[in-house]
C-alpha cells in the first residue's frame, strides 16, 4: 500500500494544467474526461479487536491513528461496531473493543461473525485475553478460542491480515497470580501463531509486553494510562505499517456487500464411546434465508481428545488440537433450513470422561 502524503502540491497542479489547456486549445487538442486522474481505491479497513484495553476508551487507538496519518498513511479506515469514547484528540474511533469480554466467550457464543459481516475488515489488530487470564482460564482454551476467531476471520475474508499482541503486563491488587499468568500465556503465542499462520492469511505477533510497566504505564495495574497508550501505539505502528506497505488484498464485498457469509449452526453428538476414544457426529444447518455453496465447521474437542479421521468432509488440524472441517463436494450446497452431517473418530485420554466438543460453523452464500 502506498502512503499518500498531504501537502500543498495539489494546489500548484491546477494552474499548470490550466496553462497546458490554454496552449493546446488553439491546436484543437483537449483533455479526455477522466484522463488526468485514476479512480481512488477504497481505504484499507482495520479492525481493532479486544476488550476494555482496546475500547474503553482504548486511547492507544487515537495515538496510533494520528501517527499513521502524520506518516502519510491516509487511505485507512478503522472499523468496528462500537463508536469512539473520547480520548481528547480527533481520530477514527470505530472499534471492536468490548469492555469485560473474554475471548473464550466470544468464541463460544459465536459473536465475531456478525461483527465481521457488519464491518468487513482487511486487517485485524487483536489484543485479547486479559480477562481470560485474570479468570484463570487455561492457555490451551484461550488459544483454542484464538484459533476459532482466526477461522471466522478467514471465512469472512480469506486474505485477512492478522496482528496478535502478546498481552501487556497485568498486576491488579486483587490478583497476585495474574502477573505470572500473563507471562506464561504470552510464551505460548509465538508457537501458536507459527502453527496457525498461512501464506495467504499471515499472523504477525506483536510484543506488547516487553518494556511495559504496570507501575508507570497503567492507572490500576491493568489499563493503560497516557504513557501506556503511547507505548502500545508505538509497538503496533511498525507491524501495521509493514503490512500496509506490503499491500493488502481488499475484501471484495465491502460492508454488507456480496461475499457476506450465510448463517449456520453446528451441533455435536457422541455416537459411541470406547476406552481411549469415541465416534462423534456434527450436523451443520443452514439457518439463513439463502442457499449455501459451502460450509466450514470448527471442532474443539474437550479434555485432551484429538480428531484423527473424518468422513463426509475434509479435515485440517491445528497444533492445539482444534479441527477444521470443510464440506465435501457433494454436501456443501444447502437450501435454507437444510442440514449436512459429517462424522469423525477421536482419540482421548483414559481419564477424559464423557465426550464433549465445542463446535461452530461458517457458510458461504451460493450468491458469492
Amino acid at each position: 500500500m502506498r502512503r499518500t502524503r498531504r501537502s500543498s502540491s495539489r494546489l500548484r497542479v491546477i494552474p499548470v494544467l490550466g496553462l497546458l489547456a490554454a496552449l493546446l486549445l488553439p491546436l484543437g487538442l483537449t483533455f479526455a474526461p477522466g484522463a488526468t486522474a485514476a479512480a481512488a481505491a477504497d481505504p484499507v479497513r482495520v479492525m481493532p479487536l479486544g476488550d476494555s484495553i482496546t475500547g474503553s476508551p482504548g486511547c492507544w487507538r487515537a495515538v496510533l491513528w494520528n501517527r499513521l496519518l502524520n506518516s502519510g498513511y491516509t487511505d485507512i479506515d478503522f472499523v468496528g461496531t462500537l463508536s469512539p469514547q473520547g480520548c481528547g484528540q480527533a481520530h477514527d474511533g470505530d472499534n471492536e473493543g468490548h469492555g469485560g469480554e473474554l475471548v473464550t466467550n466470544v468464541a463460544d457464543q459465536n459473536l465475531l461473525p456478525g461483527r465481521l459481516a457488519a464491518t468487513r475488515p482487511d486487517i485485524v489488530v487483536m489484543h485479547f485475553g486479559t480477562n481470560d487470564v485474570w479468570s484463570s482460564i487455561a492457555p490451551d482454551r484461550i488459544l483454542a478460542a484464538y484459533t476459532k476467531l482466526v477461522t471466522q476471520m478467514r471465512a469472512s475474508n480469506p486474505d485477512m491480515r492478522i496482528l496478535v499482541a502478546q498481552l501487556i503486563p497485568m498486576n491488579p491488587g486483587s490478583c497476585a497470580a495474574c502477573a505470572q499468568r500473563v507471562v506464561d500465556f504470552n510464551a505460548r503465542i509465538p508457537d501458536w501463531a507459527r502453527a496457525t499462520s498461512t501464506e495467504r492469511s499471515p499472523i504477525t505477533v506483536v510484543d506488547q509486553w516487553t518494556g511495559f510497566s504496570t507501575a508507570t504505564d497503567t492507572y490500576d495495574g491493568v489499563h493503560p494510562n497516557a504513557s501506556g497508550d503511547d507505548k502500545i501505539a508505538a509497538r503496533w505502528f511498525p507491524a501495521l505499517t509493514a503490512v500496509l506497505d506490503a499491500g493488502v488484498p481488499q475484501n471484495p464485498g465491502g460492508p454488507g456487500g456480496p461475499g457476506d457469509p450465510a448463517a449456520c449452526t453446528a451441533r455435536f453428538r457422541a455416537v459411541s464411546t470406547w476406552q481411549g476414544g469415541y465416534q462423534g457426529e456434527v450436523t451443520v444447518t443452514n439457518t439463513s434465508a439463502s442457499a449455501t455453496s459451502g460450509w466450514t465447521a470448527t471442532v474443539v474437542p474437550a479434555n485432551g481428545a484429538r480428531i484423527g479421521q473424518v468422513w463426509n468432509g475434509t479435515l485440517s488440524t491445528a497444533a492445539d488440537g482444534t479441527a477444521t472441517v470443510t464440506n465435501a463436494a457433494w454436501n456443501g450446497a444447502l437450501a435454507p433450513g437444510a442440514s449436512a452431517t459429517f462424522g469423525f473418530v477421536a482419540t482421548a485420554p483414559a481419564t477424559a470422561g464423557a465426550p464433549a466438543a465445542t463446535v461452530t460453523c461458517t457458510a458461504k452464500s451460493s450468491a458469492d
